[in-house]
């Protein structure tokens, strides 16, 4: 059963509309020898699996109304918990995967440095680079927003979509939902494992309310409510 209570209610009542929270999986071996994952399907750690416990009970109190998640392992087994909680199905599409990075993958940092330098500096420069012979930015978010919008325009009015994803997935997603430059996405930095993002749908469209956060959000309270 999900967690109740005045803490949850007042957290299911912030903001207006519908909410989106792009939760990124928990910790994987890969992550931890900071090695390029992208489309490889890898584990989750032991570590990871507590993460996904622990972050599990908080977005629990949310309320969600639905979960969707990438259909790789780290990512599934992550929505996994929360469905555990809540007693929803996930449902998994292929379309929230992690950015295909062709011959990076595998590769630890430092290994892309030092074989692909120029390659690595032009795509932290915003330049719209295959990284590895794989996706573009922009593609991945061509590929990925459409599947999040989909499924939170079958929610109630005021109703609340998980989805579990990967850092870059959402970081081109929520770059393209709330109307960024593709060469600015990158300004929105990573997340930490098993963190995540919420978008609220305001009056000119989505905008960003919490981002990497690791506790539940609170409401905006102010001039700029």
């Amino acid at each position: 059963m999900a967690v109740s209570g005045p803490v949850a209610e007042a957290a299911r009542k912030q903001g207006r509309g519908r909410r989106i929270i792009l939760w990124r999986h928990g910790q994987t071996a890969w992550n931890v020898e900071r090695r390029f994952q992208g489309t490889t399907d890898i584990e989750l750690t032991e570590t990871g699996v507590a993460q996904a416990r622990r972050a599990a009970r908080l977005l629990a109190g949310l309320r969600p109304d639905a979960i969707i998640a990438s259909d790789l392992r780290r990512a599934a087994d992550t929505a996994g918990e929360l469905a555990a909680l809540t007693g929803l199905d996930v449902t998994l599409d292929e379309g929230l995967r992690e950015t295909y990075a062709g011959v990076w993958q595998g590769l630890t940092h430092e290994e892309i440095i030092a074989r692909h330098g120029e390659e690595y500096a032009a795509w932290k420069r915003g330049e719209p680079v295959r990284r590895g012979g794989g996706e573009l930015e922009t593609e991945v978010a061509d590929r990925a927003a459409p599947v999040v919008l989909r499924h939170v325009e079958k929610l109630p009015e005021d109703g609340t979509l998980v989805v579990v994803s990967h850092g870059g997935t959402i970081r081109t997603t929520i770059g393209r939902l709330i109307g960024l430059d593709p060469r600015n996405w990158e300004s929105l930095g990573g997340l930490t494992n098993c963190c995540w993002s919420v978008l609220g749908q305001g009056a000119r469209g989505w905008r960003l309310l919490e981002h990497n956060a690791g506790t539940l959000p609170e409401p905006v309270l102010g001039d700029d409510d």
